[in-house]
């Protein structure tokens, strides 16, 4: 069973595949934090933006199998293109398992996953994008995109520098100083041109 908390498709508003067309499948549930307001200060991460916390989204509720999920993200897919599935949460790799992927690819489906990186990645992903997070242990080492969300307190983008990811990016923090987190980002970037300033591209446009 899959507890899925919204299923949507959309453009794909950050990072190397900025731009795509996308479904996006959010999984409810985070080892970082409960996603209830009263645990944000505690918790290990305490700045995410997204509300992964039950099944009450569009195209949200607990998924039985790995085939009534895929169906259903077939169902909304739009264009003639090969269709795109981005496993987002929460943290998807708490429930992403081999029978969900190969139902997927079975169906067509590029997968991409983006994960906090705690957590080891399945096999057989097509697109993998890291996140880290201050003060946790990176198990997923390498991939595809390394997207770090700028700035972090206890965290520096040269920690990541000698890992195997063919893309590099600093994201700016959504806060109250998201300006000032910009031009920091975007300081950083011109010094050290291994890395790329991404931005929610979708927050501006209107899309979720």
């Amino acid at each position: 069973m899959y507890a899925v908390k919204e299923m949507f498709f959309s453009i794909q508003g950050e990072g190397r595949n900025r731009g795509r067309y996308s479904v996006f499948c959010r999984f409810t549930g985070c080892n970082l934090w409960s996603g209830r307001e009263k645990d944000r200060k505690k918790a290990i991460c305490n700045f995410c933006d997204t509300d992964f916390l039950g099944t009450d989204g569009i195209n949200g509720k607990k998924y039985k199998s790995p085939n009534d999920l895929v169906n259903q993200a077939l169902s909304i897919w739009r264009t003639s293109d090969k269709p795109f599935i981005v496993l987002t949460g929460g943290e998807p790799l708490l429930q992403l398992d081999d029978k969900l992927i190969e139902e997927l690819h079975h169906k067509n489906f590029e997968i991409a996953v983006e994960t906090n990186g705690t957590i080891k990645a399945p096999n057989n992903l097509d697109w993998i994008c890291v996140s880290p997070k201050a003060n946790t242990k990176l198990e997923q080492l390498k991939g595809d995109e390394l997207k770090l969300v700028y700035p972090q307190e206890n965290i520096h983008p040269k920690d990541y520098e000698k890992l195997e990811f063919q893309n590099f990016f600093l994201q700016p923090k959504f806060d109250k100083n998201y300006k000032k987190n910009v031009l920091a980002a975007k300081k950083f970037c011109i010094k050290n041109p291994k890395w790329k300033l991404s931005y929610q591209m979708h927050k501006f446009i209107g899309v979720p």
